[in-house]
């Protein structure tokens, strides 16, 4: 059987922090949400993007953003987010949905491929790349494990904490976690857009690389950071290290060292 992976991206401008985050600008007129969708659509194990906009006319404007890019979209209840993750994966004739959120510009994307290879050889419901800087991490998901998650969930586990039933219920499906091999396994920094100070930090850096092609390496993120502990420490009271995937055993990834991080 043919899989197909699409990436669901939940969107929806309402926030008490920090309104909009996903259309909030990097540089010019490119918004994290175009970042991503550039970011995408040049990972060759992604199909295709659809957004799964949520109902309102303020969330309108990512109607817009999904045709200037050419992405698919849903417009999808408000709060019931796994159902738009479900519905995104359906309109992409998905078998499997790859999820990061749309505060999220910088994703790690060199463990992109080997997290698919194992998750489809593996046949794994959920394979996530943990053990990560907060905000560069992803889930794949095989679309029936979302619906089945979907059906036996409480309101709440539907909520913008969309993989809570799976968090919660690990021994009802076939999870798998992966961690980038040293030096991306860091856990010390946070790079999620959720107050202002995280938007300056990540403008900064996106400013920094914007003329090195859409994929900025993780390493050369990590080694903007470090030389700028002023711009890390603007969002060090708001970082909350940890692992989203408890009690799942981990191993590292990048077997090929040609996806190694370059010195």
């Amino acid at each position: 059987m043919m899989r197909t992976l699409v990436a669901a991206l939940a969107c929806r401008v309402q926030g008490s922090r920090l309104y909009g985050k996903p259309l909030q600008n990097l540089a010019g007129e490119t918004s994290i949400l175009d970042h991503i969708l550039v970011n995408v659509d040049a990972c060759p194990d992604i199909d295709r993007a659809v957004l799964g906009i949520s109902e309102g006319v303020e969330n309108i404007p990512f109607i817009d953003v999904a045709k200037r890019h050419g992405a698919g979209y849903i417009v999808g209840d408000q709060k019931d987010v796994l159902m738009r993750l479900i519905q995104c994966g359906r309109a992409g004739q998905a078998t499997d949905i790859f999820r990061i959120t749309t505060e999220c510009p910088f994703t790690m994307w060199e463990m992109v491929e080997e997290a698919w290879r194992r998750h489809v050889a593996e046949e794994r419901d959920v394979t996530a790349l943990d053990h990560v800087t907060e905000g560069v991490g992803f889930e794949i998901y095989r679309l029936e494990a979302l619906e089945r998650a979907w059906r036996d969930a409480q309101d709440e586990q539907r909520s913008e904490y969309a993989n809570a039933y799976l968090r919660t219920h690990q021994d009802e499906f076939s999870v798998a976690v992966v961690i980038p091999p040293p030096p991306l396994d860091r856990m010390d920094l946070r790079l999620t857009v959720d107050y202002p100070e995280d938007l300056v930090l990540c403008r900064r850096i996106y400013e920094a690389f914007a003329n090195s092609g859409p994929v900025i390496p993780m390493s050369d993120i990590y080694a903007f950071c470090d030389a700028h502990p002023e711009l890390t420490a603007l969002v060090a009271s708001y970082s909350d290290p940890g692992l989203v995937w408890k009690d799942v055993p981990a191993t590292i990834g990048l077997k090929d060292k040609s996806m190694a991080p370059r010195e």
